[in-house]
């Protein structure tokens, strides 16, 4: 469990970039919305990264 909380920014930040990267094959790069929920989850995912690494130091 220990080794999932290492890296749960990390993959936060990745699924953001899947929903990018599927909201542009299914044609949807016209809709502001689902830009910025991607957006949003990867800047979630960079601050949980962030304050995850600052506790363990």
């Amino acid at each position: 469990m220990n080794s999932f909380k290492k890296y749960l920014g990390a993959m936060i930040v990745i699924i953001g970039a899947i929903i990018l990267i599927c909201s542009f094959f299914c044609g949807w790069n016209n809709y502001n919305g689902v830009q910025l929920g991607a957006m949003g989850v990867m800047i979630l995912g960079l601050i949980v990264y962030i304050m995850m690494n600052k506790r363990v130091s």
